[in-house]
């Protein structure tokens, strides 16, 4: 399992909902790409409305006649990997926004509980306090 505690480099990848790469969306190809590069973790999130570059205003409300709702694709990990990660995301993203930000990890622990078994934390369930 990934070890990933303290500093960290968080990166956000904003695009749209209906952006592709080889027929399948974009934001699908970057996290398979992130697990492939065994990145810590990585999650799409899809807002209600937005706008960037091309200020068209994207939402999700009923009457408005856009569907291509901003998605963010977010990265966590050690800002060596982040860094490493970042020529695909260049290759990927052809038009969209790019963000690194410094940010700490203060528990990473998988859904069995295991977690990094240098500090004798191994088969822990339920949720401690930090």
């Amino acid at each position: 399992m990934t070890r990933l505690t303290g500093s960290a480099l968080r990166v956000t990848v904003y695009i749209g909902e209906n952006d592709t790469w080889h027929h399948k969306p974009l934001y699908t190809e970057i996290v398979h790409r992130a697990h492939a590069a065994g990145l810590a973790g990585a999650s799409v999130f899809r807002g209600i409305e937005g706008f960037g570059a091309s200020s068209l205003i994207h939402t999700s409300r009923l009457l408005s006649l856009s569907e291509d709702l901003p998605v963010a694709v977010v990265i966590v990990d050690t800002e060596t990997r982040v860094r490493e990660f970042l020529p695909q995301l260049d290759e990927l993203i052809t038009e969209g926004l790019v963000t690194l930000d410094p940010c700490e990890v203060i528990r990473y622990v998988g859904r069995d509980g295991t977690q990094d078994a240098s500090q004798g934390r191994t088969g822990m369930k339920g949720k401690k306090s930090l």
